[in-house]
C-alpha cells in the first residue's frame, strides 16, 4: 500500500512527506464511513495505520496474513500450502528451542532467590525469534545471555542497594569471584552463576567454531555496566536538561545494540569482526534502532514506573522538563522523534556497504522494540500478548 512505502522514507524526503500525511488522513476517513470498504480490506488498512508493513515483525505477520491470503480468491493454493508448511515447520524449532530454554533456566534460578526480577523466557525467545527468525539460526544462546541483561535491568532498578550495585558491576568488570565474598548470598550466588554460564556458553561457541565467542563475556560485562551508569541518576533524582543528554546515557539500556550483535555472532563466520566491532560504536541504524526502543518503552510505562517505584528518570520527564510541556504533549514530540529515527534506520540500510544480514537484523531489532511497546510494556505486563504468543507456539496453521 502507498501508506506503508511512505514509512520507508528518509530524511528530506518531502514528496513522501506530503504522501505520509494525505494517505493516512484518507484511510482514517475510509475506516470512519462504515461501509466504504469490504470487511477484509477495512481490516487490512486499520493494520497499516497502525503499524506500516515495513515495520511490522515478520513471523507475527506472516501468522497474521496467512489466514488473510487463505480468503482471497485470487490465491495461490501452492505458495498457500508453503506458506503454512514453513508456519508450522519453524513453530516446531521454536517449540524445541524453547524447552531447552526452559530446562536450562529452572537450573540456573535453583537455589537462587530471583523474586525481585521479571521471569519472562517465552518472551524473550519470542523477542529474539523477533530479530532473527531464521529457523535454521538458533537463538538459544542470544537468550541466554538476554536473561542475564534483563537480570541487571531489574536488579539496578528495584533491588540492591547502592553499595551493592557498586560491587556487583566491579566484580563483573573484573570478573572477579573473590569480589563476590562482599556482597549478600543471593547476590554472591547469582553472581557466580552467571560468571559460570557465560564461561560455558563462551566454551561452546568456541568448540563450534565461533570466531566472535571471547565478545560474548564483552556484551555481558557491557551491560552491566551501562545499567549501573543510571543507579546515580536513580540516587540523585537527575533530570536530565535535554533529550539528547538523557538518551547518551539512555540509549544503552534499550539493549538494541547488545541484540543486534549477539544475532550477528550466532552467524558465526557469516559476519566479520570489523561488522560486529562496528555495532559496538552505535552506528546510524543501531543509533535509529535504539532510540525507537528506548523512547517507545518510556512512553508505555513512565507512569506507571513513576509511580510504583526510585526509578530514573524518563524521556518522557525530560522532555517535559525541556519544553515545558504536559505529558501527552511530551509524548507527541517523543514520538516525532522516533518517526526521525525509522529515517535514520532507513537512510543507513540504504547507504551502509555492509552485509545485508546485518542491516536485516539491526531493522529487525527495530520492528520487534516497536511492537513490544505498541500499546503497553509487553514485556513486562505480558499478558498483553499472550494471544500473539499462543499462535507463536501452541497453534499450528
Amino acid at each position: 500500500m502507498l501508506h506503508d512505502a511512505a514509512h520507508a522514507r528518509t530524511h528530506g524526503e518531502e514528496i513522501l512527506d506530503g504522501i505520509v500525511a494525505w494517505s493516512k488522513s484518507r484511510l482514517q476517513s475510509l475506516v470512519v464511513q462504515k461501509n466504504l470498504l469490504e470487511p477484509e480490506l477495512a481490516e487490512e488498512v486499520r493494520c497499516a495505520l497502525e503499524t506500516p508493513r515495513f515495520r511490522r515483525v515478520k513471523r507475527v505477520e506472516a501468522r497474521r496474513y496467512i489466514p488473510v491470503y487463505e480468503k482471497k480468491s485470487t490465491r495461490d493454493e501452492t505458495i498457500l500450502e508453503f506458506a503454512k508448511l514453513d508456519y508450522n515447520i519453524s513453530q516446531a524449532i521454536y517449540c524445541d528451542e524453547l524447552k531447552e530454554l526452559t530446562i536450562w533456566w529452572n537450573d540456573f534460578r535453583l537455589h537462587i532467590d530471583l523474586s525481585f526480577a521479571r521471569d519472562r523466557m517465552v518472551e524473550l525467545h519470542f523477542w529474539m525469534l523477533g530479530v532473527i527468525h531464521d529457523p535454521y539460526c538458533s537463538r538459544i544462546m542470544i537468550v541466554k545471555i538476554f536473561v542475564f541483561i534483563s537480570l541487571f535491568d531489574d536488579l539496578m532498578d528495584n533491588y540492591s542497594t547502592t553499595e551493592e550495585s557498586n560491587v556487583f558491576t566491579a566484580a563483573m568488570e573484573r570478573w572477579d569471584e573473590q569480589m563476590a565474598q562482599q556482597l549478600p548470598a543471593g547476590l554472591k550466588a547469582l553472581l557466580v552463576r552467571i560468571f559460570n554460564a557465560t564461561n560455558k556458553i563462551e566454551e561452546e561457541l568456541k568448540l563450534q567454531g565461533n570466531m566472535h565467542a571471547e565478545l560474548i563475556k564483552k556484551m555481558v560485562i557491557n551491560s552491566a555496566k551501562f545499567y549501573h551508569a543510571e543507579v546515580k541518576w536513580r540516587d540523585e533524582h537527575f533530570v536530565p536538561t535535554s533529550l539528547e543528554e538523557h538518551l547518551q546515557k539512555s540509549i544503552p539500556t534499550s539493549a538494541c545494540m547488545q541484540m543486534a550483535n549477539l544475532a550477528l555472532v550466532s552467524l558465526g563466520n557469516v559476519t566479520t569482526r570489523e561488522d560486529v566491532e562496528w555495532v559496538f560504536t552505535f552506528p546510524k541504524i543501531i543509533r535509529g534502532a535504539c532510540i525507537v526502543g528506548r523512547i517507545a518503552n518510556d512512553i508505555v510505562s513512565h507512569e506507571r514506573e513513576q509511580a510504583s517505584s526510585d526509578h530514573v528518570a524518563s524521556t518522557v520527564q525530560t522532555c517535559m522538563k525541556q519544553y515545558n510541556v504536559t505529558i501527552k504533549e511530551a509524548n507527541e514530540k517523543l514520538r516525532a522523534v522516533i518517526e526521525e529515527a525509522w529515517m535514520d534506520i532507513v537512510q543507513d540500510s540504504l547507504e551502509q556497504e555492509r552485509p545485508r544480514a546485518l542491516l536485516d537484523i539491526a531493522i529487525n531489532v527495530a520492528r520487534v522494540a516497536d511492537f513490544m511497546y505498541k500499546r503497553e510494556d509487553a514485556y513486562t505486563l505480558s499478558f498483553v500478548i499472550k494471544d500473539i504468543i499462543a499462535s507463536m507456539y501452541i497453534y499450528s496453521v
